[in-house]
């Protein structure tokens, strides 16, 4: 699963954590008896680490990865064409290190002096920016990710009408497309992205698993949905949510 998905089921851990605080509660296969870790579940209070248990406590495996997931009707559904059931996500939550909030803040402040050096007047707020997956030309998952794909050009579009009202940090992976005059880090893993996103104002991106983590931040987010899920299943109301709703025209023939 992606990291979205790990942080979906954040919210449902945090809640049986509190009903069975002796538990060690872990994510994965049910059927195979087997879990799994994600980056995600750093420093969680709520998730033990699975490869680090204790036998001698109680262990609580959550059924949750690629093949069940809750907002997808697996019934109905084929192969790079999902049905999507009635859900409503509820906003995970994140832990971060105070090394990672440390490092967080030294490319705020990286930031801002790249806006001082290239602007004569004060920024309205900070942004982060994603323009791309890192798995849009995966050969398993290119298909999504090009299907919710913007573009990059238009993207630069966005970007030139807000640069020089808006400090602008991009985030940064194989994949990235660099947009002259707005800042992009050096380093930047994901579990660093997430923790830069706290220091911010708001994100504005693709739907995918940023966009988890700012409702996880309670962070203002503007998302471009593309054609593969609507917001309806997997956004958050507290977002401003943009979906291309693809519906081809029928001609009907005239008698």
């Amino acid at each position: 699963m992606g990291y979205g998905d790990d942080l979906l089921v954040t919210s449902l851990a945090a809640k049986i954590k509190k009903q069975f605080p002796e538990r060690q509660i872990v994510i994965g296969i049910a059927e195979k008896n087997q879990a799994f870790h994600s980056p995600i579940y750093e420093n969680n209070p709520n998730i033990t680490d699975c490869r680090n248990l204790d036998n001698d406590k109680p262990i609580h495996l959550i059924d949750y990865h690629e093949l069940n997931r809750p907002y997808i009707d697996y019934d109905k559904s084929i192969p790079n064409n999902y049905v999507w059931r009635n859900f409503k996500p509820i906003p995970g939550e994140i832990y971060f290190s105070d090394q990672e909030i440390i490092e967080a803040k030294k490319i705020i402040s990286d930031a801002k002096k790249f806006w001082n050096d290239n602007h004569n007047k004060k920024f309205r707020n900070i942004i982060f920016l994603e323009t791309s997956s890192t798995k849009i030309n995966d050969t398993q998952f290119s298909f999504k990710h090009q299907n919710k794909d913007w573009g990059i050009q238009n993207w630069i579009s966005l970007i030139n009408k807000l640069k020089n009202d808006y400090l602008i940090i991009q985030s940064k992976h194989t994949q990235t497309k660099k947009i002259d005059g707005i800042f992009i880090p050096q380093e930047l893993d994901f579990r660093l992205a997430c923790a830069l996103l706290k220091e911010v104002d708001f994100y504005v991106g693709p739907e995918g698993g940023f966009g988890h983590v700012a409702a996880a931040l309670n962070k203002k987010a503007v998302l471009y949905f593309g054609g593969w899920i609507s917001p309806d299943v997997i956004g958050y109301e507290f977002h401003e949510n943009i979906y291309y709703d693809y519906r081809p025209k029928i001609f009907l023939r005239q008698k």
